[in-house]
């Protein structure tokens, strides 16, 4: 992109979890993208008390290349305490919110400059969801719920590509620990006024790594925090008015 259509700064957060097969590739990937999207960039790699060799494989990352940094978690606490602390420890004007499992594009970035301009908050849906049927049913039930529940108008709230504002980011006062944290976002959000616009991303099937969005004891806390937050904000934040292109067909 010529310079004069990039973002000034971009901090892209990645929370990473067990994922040593697949984090070298994800900082790499995302050190392209930003490069391409922004005039400056860094990349934060949380490892949420990962148990194999993420720490080590990041912290490699990091020493080849400062615009790297890695926040450790001794201990796991969760995607919600992961995305939390790249959030608070991010230095750019943007942040890129997204995931180290490789099943998004990043270079995908490119197309969310432009919203960027005239929105606060610009979150990707998947066009075609590339998970096992029971987690899609499960996501679309979770979708409906929340979106009843906080008024939010997005289509997939849990996608995991989402590029905020860092100033908008780092008021909201987000508390979830678990995988309630993109609900939380949303609503915060829009209770804050942000301007939101929507964009389809293509989602890829996960080929290493192992994921644990659909287990038990995450569902149940996802819930628990859900009344929580509920409680905590109160009356449903009006609904913000939001853009979003047109349904498109997934590439092949």
């Amino acid at each position: 992109m010529p310079a004069a259509d990039r973002l000034r700064s971009l901090t892209v957060v990645l929370p990473c979890h067990d994922e040593e097969d697949n984090v070298a590739t994800a900082i790499r990937d995302a050190g392209e993208a930003a490069e391409r999207a922004a005039l400056d960039h860094e990349i934060v790699v949380v490892d949420d008390g990962s148990a194999d060799a993420t720490g080590r494989l990041a912290a490699a990352a990091a020493e080849e290349d400062p615009r790297v940094r890695v926040v450790v978690h001794e201990h796991n606490r969760g995607y919600g305490g992961a995305l939390r602390s790249g959030i608070a420890a991010a230095r750019c004007d943007w942040i890129l919110l997204t995931d180290a499992d490789l099943q998004f594009d990043l270079f995908e970035l490119g197309r969310f400059v432009a919203p960027a301009r005239t929105h606060d908050l610009v979150v990707g849906y998947r066009l075609v969801r590339m998970d096992p049927l029971m987690r899609r049913l499960n996501a679309y039930a979770w979708n409906r719920l929340v979106g009843r529940i906080f008024d939010l108008d997005v289509r997939d709230v849990d996608c995991a590509f989402k590029l905020i504002r860092r100033d908008l980011a780092q008021r909201l006062a987000l508390t979830a620990d678990g995988a309630m944290i993109s609900t939380e976002l949303m609503a915060r959000a829009a209770l804050a006024g942000a301007s939101i616009a929507e964009l389809g991303v293509r989602h890829r099937p996960r080929v290493a790594g192992r994921q644990s969005g659909a287990e038990p004891a995450v569902v149940l806390g996802a819930f628990r925090e859900l009344r929580r937050i509920r409680a905590e904000l109160g009356a449903a934040p009006a609904r913000t008015a939001s853009t979003a292109e047109p349904p498109q067909p997934a590439a092949a």
